[in-house]
């Protein structure tokens, strides 16, 4: 019989994307007060997507990833996309009333992304299914869209574009580096005796 060994535990992070950088400003502080501490950053990114999202959230996109310095339990990764989906919603709520006749914007003003990173990879979460990704529950997915490999991330064929640059590299090289003092320091949970 298979045991079942330690899980370590992961960094959350989440790329918050919109072409306002006060929605995506307040959408961080939003996510700070209900998730922790953020310890790490990026610089808003271009996020591009082949202008899938251009009909629904307007040209000129930024993302910007957060990580969250507590260690968490990658099993609620799902529970994550729900609760940032719900944002996604109040928000597009709010910016739809506040809209006057003559003004217009987009009908989906935030994206929210989250994720985790471990020492081996960068999971996102997603409501669509495909053949890469794997059921977790409650209609949402996991994609492993990053593998750390030979001291490198490497990216797979279904890897977003805006996930194979360089920033975004180091981005999550700051993660799992936070992730690995962490429990090289004996703050890990659910450690076997």
């Amino acid at each position: 019989m298979a045991e079942v060994l330690y899980v370590e535990p992961v960094i959350r992070f989440c790329a918050v994307i919109s072409g306002d950088a006060q929605i995506r400003r307040r959408a961080i502080e939003t996510l700070e007060s209900h998730w922790g501490e953020i310890f790490h950053q990026s610089d808003p990114l271009p996020f591009e997507a082949g202008g899938y999202y251009a009909a629904s959230m307007g040209e000129h996109l930024q993302k910007e990833l957060i990580g969250f310095r507590q260690p968490c339990d990658a099993a609620e990764l799902a529970d994550w996309k729900h609760w940032t989906n719900a944002l996604e919603t109040q928000v597009a709520a709010v910016q739809s009333a506040v809209k006057s006749a003559v003004e217009s914007g987009p009908e989906r003003p935030l994206n929210l992304d989250p994720g985790y990173i471990t020492q081996a990879k960068l999971v996102l979460a997603t409501t669509k299914d495909r053949d890469h990704r794997v059921y977790l529950r409650d209609g949402m997915f996991g994609e492993i869209t990053l593998t750390y490999t030979a001291k490198k991330w490497v990216h797979h064929r279904w890897t977003y574009p805006d996930y194979r640059t360089a920033a975004v590299a180091e981005f999550a090289t700051t993660c799992r580096n936070h992730l690995r003092a962490n429990l090289q320091g004996g703050e890990g949970f659910r450690r076997r005796g």
